[in-house]
């Protein structure tokens, strides 16, 4: 069942040949999944009955409440999995299992201590049957620590977590998510950290243990609101749509059709600047302006001729007086975006995603023909993961039992060595990728959170910069001291730790010249500029591959080549708008709030740090190097997959319903003692609304017997909430979380950057890294989402200024010698 390691594999399975067993539910079954699209044999190991998962939302009506496949949550992320059922408590099943262990890489489960352990397979059980085996725990907050056992649901992850925060209205209460995000995160991350580990594994020769937190991963999703207040000294506020950038500016429009997702900062002004003109929304006197520098001359308070509200009641008037379909076409020639507001229905008729041949055809009987996004990325051109088949309950165990029996019979030979090994250096067991090298072209967020995963883990990560082109999370806050200076900018900090920088003018030919010697020199080269742009500017593909054959080139992208919308940039809140995530968050009355800034940002790196690791590992047997695309909208697709498919089904259209739920009440964020303060509540059942009655000393209003049951307490969910209101007010947030969780409840206090540097768990994690920067001092990084057992991963060492490194790199890692060096700052090369 597990081929040899020398075995040669298509470029778009990386994976082929692994097998890894998955008995996760609606918790954790994104990660086995991720690793089915990269080619691997994903086997389902389901308790008698079946995965608890099958019964994830959202439902699907037409196969009743007990049909194996009656989950578009479940059909979604269990794709391309085999399917085998094993009761645990039986002498023979345990056989089977213990024998697919022995032949397995991977061993995927959700939760503390997990089913494995309660049947009597702790990690060091499954590490006895197999040494080199990977286990990864998806969990609510990790394997250990004080928080391990809570319990948890969606909501109290996104309080706990910090986005519950940031998102929403000031006016009412934090709101989450109204569609299942939390787990996603937490499964996405579960599949890179299984692969790094799987890296790690090499280097000891020993089986790896990998708890992955589902807090610690929606903490990632704050972007620059992470360590905001040990920065700048205060906690960043929900603010709706209103962006937390140099200044803080509003990115929703109201257009002819709908709404659309816009900034009216400088550089968009000037983009959009002859547009204005013709419209009668600004005159000619405006040309005078540097729009380039007005971001960053306006936030330092340096003279401006125009005031930030007049930018943005310019793209008012230029949205309201347009489509979203006519702002979105021409924004894209004037290379500013202007993103329009899908939902679920408008993206299933997104021109370019119909050309990029993005959607595949549920091939599963009464579903057939039902599409459902295709694969996050293409490798070679080759989009990974074209099957869309879920598995009935047990409908390969058959099949798994006669191909043990016949691995049993007819053991395989161990793999021979090749003649000549291929390997690129598989680093050390405290830094398993030490000895890579990545030339890291990238910018703003998801290429550069991507080479971070690298970096911290010990490769030598190079980001190539230039002056005269700011990254822009070098121009946007927090600021460290308020100090707006673009080496004390903490936003570009946390996406870019363990890395050199080098600051390099790619308009010269000088610059592009150590450009490409940065590329031959690199076993990986990420870039994410607007398609096409890199490949005029310093190299195709096909030079790439000139100047290092072996290289892994990452191209990432808002909408990737091939399609009518290449050419459209922007920002993950771009994506986020044409991704359809603005219409499930927020209120139903209100408008779109949409998540937190630029949420596909958080969710594509965790899909290419996946596809790149399993590259790696091919390139590893292999010895060959691959191109690597993805596109954030692509990549953030996959986090409303069963939202699609219930679309294409039903007709029904996702949408915000602030914190409810429509299996179970109450749930909401309720006011606590203090400022802004608020706890999350999830009542799951009859039982535990009994136990919160209780808590509440059994009010007379709770006693009616409609509210015994969840249909009742869903009915009068209005009144509920104004009750629990009134007996949480005056309550301490973190006590009443406490005893809430205490009583089996999920509870979650709402946490802000501060709550997050202060949280029990987090410290007990080592989340929170302080290490000394050059000119900030010492300043937190947040860690990793992921613990490896025996491991210290967290990042290695502080962000770098702008062209810190420079000399270094070009003497130390190039070559180049002294007089060279003089020569290409002669050039102008040198920033």
């Amino acid at each position: 069942m597990k081929a040899s390691e020398a075995t040669q594999h298509t470029a778009s399975a990386p994976l082929a040949g692994m097998t890894v067993l998955d008995l996760t539910d609606h918790r954790g079954e994104f990660g086995p999944w991720m690793l089915g699209e990269l080619g691997a044999d994903v086997i389902k190991v389901e308790p008698p009955g079946g995965t608890p998962g099958r019964a994830a939302l959202p439902p699907r009506p037409q196969q009743g409440p007990t049909g194996d496949l009656r989950s578009w949550q479940f059909c979604a992320y269990n794709s391309n999995k085999r399917s085998i059922v094993l009761d645990l408590d039986d002498t023979d099943d345990r056989q089977v299992f213990e024998a697919l262990v022995k032949l397995g890489d991977f061993v995927y489960e959700s939760g503390v201590p997990g089913a494995l352990a309660a049947a009597g397979y702790a990690h060091d059980d499954l590490a006895a049957l197999n040494e080199s085996i990977v286990h990864v725990q998806v969990t609510p907050f990790g394997l250990d620590g004080p928080r391990s056992g809570d319990p948890a649901s969606e909501l109290s992850l996104a309080a706990l977590g910090g986005p519950a925060n940031m998102q929403g209205i000031f006016e009412r209460a934090p709101v989450k998510a109204s569609i299942a995000q939390a787990w996603r995160h937490a499964g996405a991350e579960a599949a890179a950290a299984g692969l790094m580990a799987h890296a790690r594994m090499r280097v000891t020769g020993s089986a790896q243990h990998v708890g992955v937190s589902a807090q610690a991963a929606m903490t990632w999703t704050l972007l620059n609101a992470m360590e905001t207040h040990a920065i700048c000294g205060r906690d960043f506020k929900r603010s709706g749509t209103v962006a937390q950038l140099a200044v803080p500016l509003e990115m929703r429009y109201r257009t002819q059709d709908g709404w659309a997702i816009g900034v009216a900062r400088g550089v968009a002004t000037g983009r959009l600047l002859d547009w204005y003109i013709e419209e009668g929304l600004a005159d000619e006197s405006w040309r005078a302006e540097e729009w380039d520098t007005y971001d960053l001359r306006a936030a330092a308070g340096e003279p401006i001729s125009r005031t930030f509200d007049e930018l943005y009641q310019a793209m008012v008037g230029l949205c309201e007086r347009h489509t979203n379909g006519a702002l979105l076409q021409r924004s894209m020639v004037l290379k500013e975006t202007i993103a329009p507001v899908h939902t679920v229905a408008d993206l299933v008729q997104f021109e370019h995603l119909r050309v990029r041949d993005f959607w595949r055809s549920m091939q599963e009987g009464d579903a057939a023909g039902v599409e459902l996004p295709g694969g996050p990325a293409t490798i070679d051109g080759v989009r990974v993961g074209t099957k869309r088949q879920p598995p009935r309950l047990d409908e390969h165990g058959a099949d798994i039992r006669w191909q043990l029996a016949e691995v049993s019979a007819n053991p395989v030979p161990p793999a021979e060595a090749p003649a000549q090994p291929t390997a690129w250096s598989v680093g050390d067991a405290d830094l398993p990728f030490a000895g890579l090298r990545v030339a890291d072209f990238s910018w703003i967020g998801v290429g550069p959170i991507t080479a971070k995963a690298l970096a911290d883990h010990g490769a030598t990560v190079v980001r190539i910069e230039s002056s005269s082109r700011l990254d822009g999370l070098r121009a946007n806050p927090p600021f460290k001291d308020d100090v707006i200076d673009i080496d004390m900018a903490h936003f570009f900090g946390t996406f870019n730790t363990s890395k050199l920088s080098i600051d390099i003018d790619l308009k010269t030919a000088a610059g592009v010249d150590i450009a490409r010697r940065m590329i031959a020199w690199a076993d990986v080269v990420v870039e994410a500029w607007t398609p096409g742009t890199f490949a005029r500017t310093i190299a195709s593909d096909e030079l790439i591959a000139e100047l290092n054959p072996k290289a892994i080139v990452v191209h990432t992208s808002l909408l990737a080549s091939g399609g009518p919308m290449s050419a459209l940039g922007g920002f993950g809140y771009h994506a986020a708008a044409i991704a359809g995530f603005y219409p499930v968050v927020g209120w139903p009355d209100l408008p779109p709030d949409g998540p937190y800034l630029a949420y596909t940002d958080t969710i594509s790196p965790r899909i290419i740090t996946t596809t790149l690791l399993a590259a790696l590992d091919r390139r590893r047997r292999t010895g060959e190097g691959c191109v690597i695309e993805a596109a954030q909208l692509e990549c953030g697709l996959q986090f409303l997959a069963p939202e699609l498919a219930d679309y294409g089904e039903s007709g029904t259209v996702a949408t915000r319903m602030g914190n409810r739920d429509p299996e179970m009440a109450p749930q909401g964020v309720y006011p606590c003692a203090g400022e802004d303060r608020w706890c999350a509540i999830t009542i799951a059942d009859d039982e535990q609304w009994a136990t919160l009655v209780k808590l509440m000393d059994a009010p007379q209003w709770a006693l009616a017997p409609e509210l015994s049951t969840v249909e009742g307490r869903l009915a009068a969910h209005d009144a509920i909430d104004d009750e629990i209101a009134a007996w949480t007010a005056d309550q301490d947030a973190a006590s009443l979380e406490r005893q809430l969780l205490d009583a089996g409840i999920a509870a979650g206090m709402v946490q802000r950057s501060s709550d997050l540097l202060a949280d029990p768990q987090y410290a007990h994690r080592g989340f929170h890294r302080w290490l000394e920067h050059p000119r900030m001092g010492k300043v937190p990084y947040s860690g990793h989402q992921y613990k490896i057992a025996g491991y210290d991963h967290g990042p290695r060492f502080a962000a770098p200024m702008i062209g810190q490194h420079t000399y270094d790199v070009l003497s130390g890692e190039l070559g180049l010698s002294d007089d060279e060096i003089a020569e290409a700052a002669a050039a102008g090369a040198l920033g």
